[in-house]
């Protein structure tokens, strides 16, 4: 790997970092990229190219597992949930947690109770499902899923 795919892949793995960090606030494309130190164009290529899908997909998707603890280990209403994680809008968020989980917000609510179990089984259980009929799309880290690692 050369010395500048190494220089852009760190700034990308800094930009993801701090969209970990402030999920649940605003991010738009140039704060995101500012960090990354690259324009928003190069950036959204770059980080779809290594991640495997676009920044705002990887938030919206952050969003929704962060949600998805939120519902199974409070009481807290799927409105406050929503707005906790950084949506703005209801709507919105059931539309994205029904297409990245499978099923509504309450729907998962009323399913999953809280997890009393080691905790690399909480890590498997909380990662989102693909819904059935969506095409399966790259991980987070760039391998084609389902594949296996070698």
């Amino acid at each position: 790997m050369s010395r500048e795919a190494e220089d852009l892949n760190r700034r990308l793995l800094r930009a993801r970092d701090a969209m970990d960090r402030a999920y649940a606030e605003p991010l738009d494309v140039r704060a995101v990229a500012a960090v990354a130190h690259i324009s928003e164009a190069h950036f959204s290529r770059s980080f779809r190219a290594v991640f495997g899908e676009t920044p705002h997909r990887y938030l919206q998707r952050r969003r929704v597992e962060r949600s998805m603890f939120l519902l199974r280990e409070t009481d807290r209403s799927i409105t406050d949930v929503c707005l906790d994680v950084g949506f703005t809008s209801l709507g919105t968020f059931s539309r994205m947690f029904r297409d990245i989980v499978g099923e509504t917000p309450s729907g998962y609510r009323a399913g999953h109770g809280p997890i009393v179990t080691p905790h690399c089984v909480q890590l498997a259980a909380m990662r989102p499902r693909v819904a059935a009929g969506v095409p399966t799309q790259s991980s987070s880290f760039g391998e084609a899923a389902g594949s296996a690692a070698t």
